[in-house]
């Protein structure tokens, strides 16, 4: 796996972990919520260097205090509510009172706190705590984990493949992309199909504003197969409204998401592979040979690439529409 898809794979399971603590029903929350705080343990502790341990295994129904790094002196209440009261709560408790030295900090595992960071909160004990930076949540731990090389997301990748591999597999869902992957492969891509796309040159702008090497060759091959897959799209709509519009949008998500990654080039295939992942994973995906799947889908990203769905369009691009 690439870097891209290390990091994909970890913002999909933490997604899912907090979908699941955010719907679960009241009887299992407790046993999911305890869950969550042995898997932020190690997470943290990997993802930051801190050395935390569970406070309840040395004192018991410790209220506002969850983690605890006698090294680093942090204190970390981790919690599926991320409200301003639920915050001042635990600042308020008398046992704040035990760590004057430490810093306290709020790990929201279920809902964005955005807002929060900008919240003044009050703080009756004085202990350390600057909510920009010492309240958590996804966002900001997906953030910190996009600015790791490779090899530290694979170590977190590896972590949360262990804890949460097995317990939160997402359901296999039918996905348009997995469909029209099912009708460019029951076509033969061959000379008989090939036909020069109208403003070629326009094709050849694109590639050099991008600065595209290594994807340039087969964009200039499967181009060719442009108007083929654009009858395919009006068949697949065909089919229901929205068809190929979601399919291009899916697409062009994903290309926003790699776009921070490295060059253009790795940017280009990082799509490419990402959707591999995404259509064998869907329920409706027939499979077929793995060399054919990648035809495929290389062609069908050429295309949205010639459609302007992802990397940058030099000014006034005009794509090859039939």
């Amino acid at each position: 796996m690439n870097r891209t898809l290390y990091y994909n794979y970890i913002d999909e399971k933490l997604h899912a972990l907090a979908l699941r603590i955010d719907t679960n029903g009241k009887l299992n929350m407790l046993h999911l919520h305890m869950h969550s705080e042995s898997f932020y343990l190690h997470f943290l502790n990997l993802l930051y260097g801190y050395m935390l341990e569970n406070l309840n295994k040395s004192l018991q129904n410790v209220e506002a205090i969850d983690l605890i790094d006698y090294k680093n002196k942090i204190i970390i209440q981790v919690s599926a509510t991320s409200t301003k009261s639920k915050v001042e709560s635990a600042l308020s408790k008398d046992i704040i009172e035990k760590f004057p030295s430490f810093k306290f900090m709020f790990l929201s595992i279920s809902k964005a706190a955005s807002s929060l960071r900008k919240t003044n909160f009050k703080n009756p004990h004085g202990i350390s705590f600057s909510p920009a930076s010492d309240i958590l949540d996804l966002r900001s731990i997906l953030d910190e984990i996009l600015q790791k090389q490779v090899v530290a997301q694979k170590e977190v990748y590896e972590l949360i493949k262990d804890e949460l591999g097995n317990e939160i597999d997402v359901v296999k869902l039918d996905s348009n992309l997995a469909m029209i992957i099912n009708i460019l492969a029951k076509e033969k891509w061959n000379d008989d199909c090939h036909e020069e796309p109208a403003h070629k040159f326009e094709i050849d702008r694109k590639i050099l504003h991008n600065q595209l090497e290594k994807a340039k060759c087969l964009i200039e091959e499967y181009s060719l197969y442009h108007v083929k897959v654009d009858s395919k799209f009006a068949e697949f709509d065909s089919m229901g409204s929205n068809k190929s519009r979601s399919v291009l949008a899916k697409i062009k998500r994903e290309y926003i998401k790699a776009k921070d990654f490295r060059s253009p080039d790795d940017v280009f295939f990082a799509v490419i592979d990402v959707l591999k992942d995404k259509i064998i994973e869907s329920a409706n995906y027939s499979q077929i040979p793995i060399d054919e799947l990648e035809l495929c889908i290389d062609i069908l990203v050429v295309d949205a690439f010639i459609r302007c769905k992802i990397m940058e369009s030099p000014e006034g691009y005009k794509y090859a529409a039939s």
